[in-house]
């Protein structure tokens, strides 16, 4: 009797075990394995994270290299544009003194003057006046006083200045972008590293739903960081494939 007894017990105590493993869910062995699932997860998020944060910082040194050469060369072209522009001006006033000798020669009716005159006028035009003079001189009508009120004429001096200009400041707004989003990659990296304290401690708890509470921690701040790093761009010109290319 007494057998049967202890039998009919261990079969309705491991009866209440598989019962109790059924209404929960968080087991000791299923939290292991979700420890060891989470943790691989993590570890390569963390490495993906850290290596797109890199390249970031990559592109951020080089844009900010570019745009200060850039500046650099913008700064001569425009420095070099206000010399030709000083130069055209004086080139300007030169030829009017020309040509007010030269309609003073005519109402004397000098004629060799004149011709005199016009010989050096176009001699001095071929030496010192710009493209930009010469279209603008082209261009002008009765009421313009000078060839630099033709539209268009005095910005052409700093055209070239004007767009390496531009060019330096959208590569230093770029290096800029990559600046904020390195920074917002090293702060995924952040919330990686507390994930993975995280369950690295899971095991320290004796209570399993202790366990179970600080894993669901972790799982959620695992997926909040992986759901902010998706929102941040990628490198610009970012190709995984062209890593694997050979030369």
């Amino acid at each position: 009797m007494d057998e049967n007894k202890n039998e009919t017990q261990t079969e309705e105590t491991a009866a209440a075990e598989a019962v109790s493993e059924k209404k929960h869910f968080f087991t000791e062995n299923r939290i292991e394995i979700f420890v060891a699932i989470f943790l691989g997860i993590t570890a390569l998020l963390t490495a993906w994270a850290t290596w797109i944060g890199s390249l970031h910082g990559g592109n951020q040194a080089t844009n900010y290299t570019k745009s200060n050469n850039l500046a650099s060369e913008g700064n001569s072209e425009y420095n070099a544009g206000m010399q030709l522009y000083l130069s055209d001006i004086m080139a300007w006033n030169t030829m009017m003194d020309y040509s007010f000798d030269q309609e003073l020669a005519q109402l004397e009716g000098d004629e060799a003057e004149v011709e005199l005159i016009d010989q050096k006028l176009q001699g001095y035009i071929e030496s010192n006046a710009s493209e930009y003079l010469m279209y603008g001189i082209q261009n002008m009508t009765e009421e313009m006083s000078s060839p630099f009120e033709v539209e268009g004429v005095t910005d052409s001096y700093f055209t070239k200045a004007n767009e390496l200009l531009a060019e330096s400041r959208d590569l230093l707004e770029e290096g800029q972008q990559d600046n904020a989003n390195g920074d917002k990659y090293n702060l995924v990296n952040v919330i990686y590293s507390v994930v993975l304290f995280l369950l690295g401690i899971v095991g320290i708890f004796k209570r399993l739903p202790n366990r179970a509470v600080v894993l669901l921690i972790a799982v959620i701040g695992l997926i909040i960081a992986t759901i902010y790093m998706c929102t941040i761009p990628l490198p610009t010109g970012f190709s995984l494939s062209s890593f694997f290319q050979q030369g």
